[in-house]
């Protein structure tokens, strides 16, 4: 039998306990029941065999990550399985799931060291999205989220090419704050085609961020957000806005598929062995 071409091992960025009562997804099942908005990936994952981990147990609390604290310590949980992924022999792929991209330049590094390419959501979504236009914008859950985006913009070294993070300001759910707009149920009026105030915002923003930042491609921050491209695709494309909207499971995943096609993976300058044979005396920026 031959054996197929993309083998990915997908890690999701954390799991709740089975009591906890801010699921936005589910942790135990079948396997497509741990991805996130599958019906939208599925036709990406029809070519790879694959496999989803729901996620290291959270230690930053019974519920979704917002703060850079909490970013911080769910990465440092998931690199034990990017390890464990890479040296089961089984993938030629890891895929981080999650907006926020916890410790995706340390789960690089593990990666190469096995030469196992490692993409994540946010990172492949502006690397996707600078071929596509000049700008992007990113329209992102509330404040404090935001600024994690915000964070990842510096970091990926997209200052230039990032329009703007526009806010829709529908925090995930936490218990100090439970008279909140809940994310799924806005979720769940667009899904039966009613009115949902987070798509409207979405639009709103989105409108704003083309006509107002300059933005030629819009891409969505929060993994708490991706449900929102099919709906806000099509109420810029009715609204006569030629522009992509991007998500960022599928282009995590097609940027893995990507690499294997090239069979690359993050340059050894960047991402640098233990004793590398050859270095450098100087880095310059």
């Amino acid at each position: 039998m031959t054996e197929p071409k993309y083998r990915f091992q997908l890690i999701n960025a954390f799991r709740l306990s089975p009591n906890a009562g801010f699921r936005l997804r589910a942790y135990d099942g079948p396997k497509e029941s741990l991805v996130y908005n599958f019906r939208d990936v599925a036709p990406f994952l029809e070519d790879v065999a694959w496999d989803v981990h729901p996620g290291a147990l959270a230690t930053h609390g019974d519920w979704p990550v917002e703060k850079l604290e909490e970013f911080d310590i769910i990465g440092a949980n998931r690199l034990p399985l990017v390890r464990e992924a890479c040296q089961s022999g089984k993938y030629n792929a890891v895929v981080l799931l999650g907006g926020g991209d916890p410790s995706y330049m340390a789960a690089r590094e593990i990666g190469r060291s096995y030469g196992i390419p490692v993409t994540s959501c946010a990172h492949a979504q502006m690397h996707i999205a600078r071929t596509l236009g000049r700008k992007f914008s990113i329209v992102d859950i509330h404040e404090t989220h935001n600024m994690r985006m915000v964070d990842l913009v510096i970091q990926y070294g997209f200052t230039h090419e990032c329009a703007s993070v526009r806010n829709v300001n529908f925090p995930l759910p936490r218990p100090e704050y439970p008279n909140e707009p809940s994310i799924e149920q806005q979720r769940a009026l667009a899904v039966r085609g009613e009115r949902s105030a987070m798509l409207d915002a979405a639009v709103e923003q989105a409108v704003d961020a083309i006509q107002n930042d300059g933005a030629e491609v819009i891409m969505l921050g929060c993994s708490a957000a991706f449900w929102m491209q099919p709906f806000l695709q099509r109420r810029l494309n009715d609204a006569g806005w030629e522009v992509p909207v991007l998500e960022g499971t599928r282009c995590a995943i097609a940027l893995a598929k990507l690499w294997v096609n090239l069979g690359v993976d993050a340059s050894g300058l960047l991402l640098p062995s233990e004793r590398p044979k050859a270095w450098r005396r100087k880095k310059v920026f």
